[in-house]
């Protein structure tokens, strides 16, 4: 019996040796887990982040239902209906029996023509709408389309004795979206002016307008246009002009340039903007000129415009969205970097940090990033990234006081907090180097830990140098 307590007293008194020689080991595995187990809350914002980015473009959709969408501006098309005969081959019953027969007939097509020169000049007035907690940029733009039409040939379409029917000519524009048209439309034609009409009468072209114009054979005409539009987001161009040039304005200081081409020359200050493009027709992929026969045309799609086109966006300085969500995949390293920091405290100093500890230090972490959402929706992003930040960082370091039972070390720790608070902000405001900017700090964290745990072993605990710069202020007040 006697044998058998000493066997026993043995088992438990080696187990428990065992587990003190790996303490360091299960200790870094139970902080690993609370790390993980961290990654709800920090979903959870991100959750939030998607819900409240869904609220926003639904406001948005709101505004721009209303007001007037992206714009792309395409035109114009001069458009001739012609006559061609051709023949074809009939079949008619004579006594019961087919009989084939060889007729003429005369066929409609139409003749599409694009400008000789087309040339816009354009003044965008930017503004700000608001649908409850959430604005978005508009414009109300003005533009003055001008240019020529050369005389038009019908040499393009072989094999044909091509009748053209000059008094059903007719000028079309493409206009993605009409409801931000606000004005009458007219077309200065030469010494005319004639009334657009709605729909473009361009087939496959979509929304647009239209007006009957006065051509004879022969005859090269100039055109002019004023056109008032209201949009948002963009506006953009189609160069349809065998030479084509635009200008444009605006006191938004912000602009995108995109599309097919980048502007030739541009000025962006905090004043405004100015934009002037030139593109000749060789970098497009589509003619000058084209028919349709039998419904049938050969001219450009709907998407090839599209593709052709550029113009200028109008961005908000900064998107609070994108950049909470560029952050909280800073998360797990904020977690690594704060939890290393206490875990070197706890090991070295002798102190003993629970479970609940470490938590209570993650959950502050996390409503960093939920605080900079919220307040990112009312003021802007610095003022919401400094303030939640500061809230985060005077937190945890009011907590280290008590739990680290030093005033040095939890000035220490929020220094730390701060300095990493301060430099994320620094790689969310690049946008080329972010990643190079990332990864060096990830660098020097883990270069940091490793030289604070380089003499670190799991069967003798850590020894004295190694905490020597940690140990100091003990029982501060």
């Amino acid at each position: 019996m006697t044998g058998m307590n000493n066997s026993s007293s043995s088992f438990l008194s080696d187990g428990r040796s065992w587990l003190q020689r790996r303490a360091l080991f299960f200790k870094v595995v139970g902080v690993a887990f609370l790390g993980l187990l961290l990654l709800i809350p920090l979903g959870m914002v991100k959750d939030t982040l998607a819900e409240r980015q869904d609220r926003y473009r639904a406001a948005v959709a709101e505004v721009t239902a209303t007001w007037g969408g992206a714009q792309r501006v395409a035109g114009p098309v001069l458009v001739v209906p012609y006559t061609y005969k051709t023949e074809v081959e009939e079949v008619r019953f004579v006594d019961s029996q087919p009989v084939r027969e060889q007729r003429e007939k005369t066929m409609r097509g139409e003749a599409f023509f694009l400008p000789e020169q087309l040339d816009v000049q354009g003044q965008i007035e930017p503004s700000l709408r608001k649908r409850g907690i959430y604005s978005t940029p508009v414009y109300a733009a003005r533009l003055k389309l001008s240019g020529r039409f050369a005389e038009p040939h019908f040499e393009f379409i072989a094999g044909r004795e091509v009748q053209p029917l000059w008094a059903q000519a007719r000028v079309a524009f493409m206009i993605s979206d009409l409801r931000g048209t606000q004005e009458k439309l007219a077309l200065k034609w030469g010494n005319d002016e004639v009334a657009l009409e709605p729909g473009a009468a361009f087939e496959g072209m979509g929304a647009g307008v239209h007006a009957p114009v006065k051509l004879a054979a022969g005859e090269a005409r100039e055109f002019a246009m004023e056109l008032a539009l209201n949009g948002s987001d963009g506006l953009r161009f189609v160069p349809l002009g065998r030479q084509t040039g635009v200008k444009v304005t605006s006191a938004w200081p912000d602009p995108s340039f995109d599309g097919a081409y980048l502007p030739m020359a541009r000025e962006v200050g905090p004043q405004g903007f100015a934009a002037e493009w030139r593109v000749s027709y060789y970098g497009r992929n589509f003619p000058q000129e084209w028919a349709s026969v039998g419904g049938n045309a050969a001219g450009p799609s709907a998407k090839e415009l599209e593709e052709a086109a550029f113009g200028v966006s109008l961005m908000q300085p900064v998107n609070a969205y994108r950049t909470v969500e560029r952050a909280i995949k800073y998360g797990v390293l904020f977690l690594t970097l704060v939890f290393a920091v206490f875990f070197l405290f706890e090991a070295g100093c002798g102190l003993r940090l629970n479970a609940l500890n470490y938590l209570l230090v993650g959950a502050a972490l996390c409503l960093f990033y939920l605080g900079t959402l919220a307040l990112g929706e009312f003021i802007a992003f610095g003022a919401a990234y400094a303030l939640s930040a500061a809230v985060s960082t005077g937190l945890i370091a009011f907590y280290g006081r008590s739990i680290l039972k030093s005033t040095r070390r939890a000035w220490l720790v929020g220094g730390m907090l701060g300095g990493v608070y301060g430099y994320l902000y620094f790689v969310l405001q690049m946008e080329d180097f972010a990643l190079l900017a990332g990864t060096g700090a990830l660098f020097a964290v883990l270069a940091a830990v490793m030289v604070a745990t380089r003499k670190l072993t799991g069967e003798e605990g850590l020894p004295e140098p190694a905490v020597a710069g940690l140990k100091g202020g003990e029982g501060e007040a």
